[in-house]
C-alpha cells in the first residue's frame, strides 16, 4: 500500500537542498507556496473537529482530575511525536517523503507499511463518516431550532437526518472535484475560523449557563455510580471518553502532506515544527475551555454534542450559528481527510492502467472569473461514488460519540505514537536498549494499552447502541 499526494507523483530527483527556479521547486514540482501560517490553519482544521463536541461529555465520565489530566497528557504526547514526524519528511539524502505512507516506505518497510495503510486509510474513512454524521446533526438542529421558534415549543418539529445527510454528500461530490491538496489552503483556512468560531459559541453559552446558576453535580472522579449506571458500565464509559479525546487529537496521518505544501527554504522544518506546536497548542486551549466549561454548565449529564444541550429555544439564533460554523468547517475539513485517499486510489489506477485515456485523460475547462479548471471523467465517476458510499454508511450507522471513540482508540496508537516513534528511532539510529530506545518503547507500550481500552469501551457503546437502532430512521 502506497499513498501519494500529487507533489509525490512526480519522478523527478532532488539535487542537495536547491530549492528550484521561480516555477518549480528541487523535486521538479510546482513551486510549493505554504507558510507557517498556512499550515497551521490545515493543522488546526484538522484537529479541531467533530472532536470539541464531545469533550465534555468526556469530562463528565472522567471527572475533574483525570479530564484535564487526560487531555493534557495526549496533546503533549501527540505534540512530542509530530514534531518526530516532522523529521522524517525528508530523508538523509533529502529526498522528500510527500506522504505518511511514503515516510513508513522509506524508513520501515514490510509489516509496517501494510499496518500503516490498515489504519491510516480506516482513519481517513471514518474521519468522513463522523463529519458527515456531525453534519447531519447540526443542519438537523437549525431545522429544528427554526421551527420551534416559528410554531412554538410544543410542534411536532421531530424530522428524520436522511436529507441533511444526502443534502452534505451532494456537497462533497462538488467539492471533492478540486484537484488535490495544494488547492484547499483557502478553504482550511475559512474552515480553521469557523472552528474557532463554534467553539468560541460553546464556550459563551456554557459561561451564561454556568452564570445562570442551577444544581449541576460534578465530581472530582466523574460519573458516580447509580441505579442505572453499575460499576461495570461507569468504567466501561471511561475508557470510552479516552477514546473521544484521542479522536480530537487524531490528525498524524495527514501532517507531511500538509508538510509537503511548505515553500522550501532552508528553515522548512522548523517552520513545520513551529506551525505543529502552534496548531496543537491552539487547540488544545479551546479544547479545555471547552471541556471544563461544557462539564460546569452540565455536569454529569452533559450531552454527546455540548452544543445540543442548550437546547432549540432561546437564543435560538446564536445556536444555530455556531451549527452554520460547524457545517461550513467540516465541509472543509471532510476534504482535509479525503484528499489523500483520493490521491491513493487515482495514482494506483494510474499505474495500473497507464494506456487508459478514461483514467489518465485531463480536459482544461475555461470558466469566466475563475481559474482554468480541469475536467476528468475518471475523477468524477470515482470520487462521487466514495462520497455516496461514505454518506450511506453513515445513514445506517449514526452514533456520533461511539463512533468517534472507536475511531479516535483505533488510529492514535498506530499512527499518532508506535509509527512516528519507530521512524524517528530508524532515521536517528537510536541505539537499542540505550535510555532513549527504553523510553520510547515504554511511551509506545502505554498508549498502546491506552488505545485498546478505549476501543473497547467505544465497541461495547456501539454494540448497545446497535440493539435499539433502526435503519434510516433517525430523528434529532
Amino acid at each position: 500500500m502506497e499513498i501519494e499526494m500529487e507533489g509525490g507523483l512526480s519522478s523527478g530527483t532532488e539535487e542537495g537542498r536547491g530549492y528550484g527556479d521561480a516555477k518549480f521547486d528541487d523535486d521538479g514540482l510546482e513551486k510549493r507556496t505554504g507558510t507557517m501560517m498556512t499550515a497551521g490553519a490545515h493543522i488546526i482544521t484538522g484537529v479541531i473537529g467533530s472532536g470539541v463536541l464531545s469533550l465534555a461529555w468526556a469530562f463528565a465520565q472522567l471527572g475533574w482530575i483525570a479530564g484535564p489530566i487526560s487531555l493534557l497528557a495526549f496533546a503533549i504526547i501527540t505534540c512530542y511525536t509530530s514534531i518526530l514526524l516532522v523529521d522524517c519528511y525528508r530523508s538523509p539524502d533529502t529526498t522528500r517523503n510527500y506522504t505518511y505512507m511514503a515516510a513508513v516506505t522509506t524508513y520501515l518497510g514490510g509489516p509496517n507499511v501494510k499496518l500503516c495503510g490498515i489504519a491510516q486509510y480506516s482513519n481517513l474513512v471514518g474521519a468522513a463518516i463522523s463529519y458527515t454524521i456531525t453534519t447531519t446533526l447540526s443542519m438537523s438542529a437549525i431545522s429544528k431550532s427554526n421551527c420551534y421558534h416559528k410554531y412554538g415549543h410544543d410542534a411536532a418539529c421531530g424530522r428524520t437526518n436522511n436529507t441533511y445527510t444526502i443534502l452534505f454528500g451532494v456537497a462533497q461530490i462538488i467539492l471533492s472535484q478540486i484537484p488535490n491538496f495544494h488547492k484547499l489552503s483557502f478553504l482550511s483556512i475559512v474552515a480553521a475560523v469557523m472552528s474557532f468560531a463554534y467553539s468560541s459559541i460553546g464556550l459563551a453559552l456554557s459561561i451564561d449557563k454556568i452564570a445562570r446558576g442551577g444544581h449541576v453535580k460534578t465530581s472530582l472522579i466523574g460519573q458516580p455510580i447509580r441505579a442505572d449506571l453499575s460499576s461495570a458500565d461507569r468504567l466501561w464509559k471511561i475508557f470510552a471518553a479516552l477514546g473521544d479525546i484521542a479522536f480530537a487529537y487524531t490528525f498524524s496521518n495527514i501532517l507531511l502532506s500538509i508538510q509537503d505544501t511548505i515553500k522550501a527554504s532552508s528553515d522548512e522544518n522548523m517552520v513545520m515544527k513551529k506551525a505543529t506546536f502552534a496548531g496543537i497548542f491552539i487547540s488544545t486551549v479551546f479544547y479545555m475551555l471547552c471541556g471544563v466549561l461544557g462539564y460546569a454548565a452540565f455536569g454529569h449529564h452533559a450531552p454527546s454534542n455540548f452544543l445540543t444541550g442548550f437546547g432549540f429555544y432561546d437564543p435560538f439564533w446564536l445556536v444555530d450559528l455556531a451549527n452554520v460554523c460547524i457545517i461550513v468547517h467540516l465541509l472543509g475539513a471532510y476534504q482535509v481527510f479525503t484528499q489523500p485517499v483520493f490521491a491513493f486510489v487515482e495514482e494506483r489506477c494510474k499505474r495500473r492502467w497507464p494506456a487508459s485515456r478514461f483514467v489518465n485523460q485531463e480536459t482544461a475547462i475555461e470558466v469566466p472569473c475563475l481559474p482554468r479548471l480541469r475536467f476528468s471523467a475518471f475523477r468524477l465517476v470515482w470520487r462521487s461514488a466514495y462520497v455516496v458510499v461514505i454518506t450511506l454508511i453513515s445513514m445506517l450507522l449514526p452514533f456520533f460519540n461511539d463512533f468517534v471513540g472507536l475511531i479516535g482508540a483505533a488510529a492514535f496508537w498506530p499512527l499518532t505514537v508506535y509509527l512516528p516513534i519507530q521512524m524517528y528511532i530508524a532515521r536517528a539510529k537510536v541505539r537499542r536498549l540505550s535510555l532513549g530506545w527504553i523510553w520510547l518503547q515504554i511511551l509506545s507500550m502505554l498508549c498502546f494499552v491506552i488505545s485498546v481500552l478505549a476501543a473497547a469501551g467505544s465497541i461495547r457503546g456501539l454494540i448497545k447502541s446497535v440493539k435499539r437502532f433502526q435503519p434510516f430512521h433517525v430523528e434529532s
